[in-house]
């Protein structure tokens, strides 16, 4: 099973890292009024503005807990020198 990491950006233009094992579903959860995190649930629409492809739930979650870590400089520089595309 394939698990995500991902930096959506928010209305507000803060940023928010999660994981999860489906992307399409957690970003369309985050923008949803009856689901989603507890941070995004006041600062919809958010964006998918990152992901990481990872092959374990222990990566991924180490990752997140890495990237959660950042300064905010350092992620926007993450998200402008990635190929991202929307998923």
């Amino acid at each position: 099973m394939k698990y995500f990491v991902y930096m959506v950006t928010c209305a507000d233009g803060t940023i928010y890292t999660g994981y999860t094992n489906n992307i399409t579903q957690r970003i369309d959860q985050h923008n949803s009024p009856k689901s989603g995190a507890k941070y995004t649930r006041k600062r919809r629409p958010v964006k998918l503005s990152y992901y990481e492809i990872l092959s374990s739930q222990g990566d991924a979650m180490r990752r997140e807990r890495r990237l959660k870590k950042l300064t905010r400089t350092q992620k926007l520089a993450l998200i402008s020198s990635s190929s991202f595309s929307d998923y």
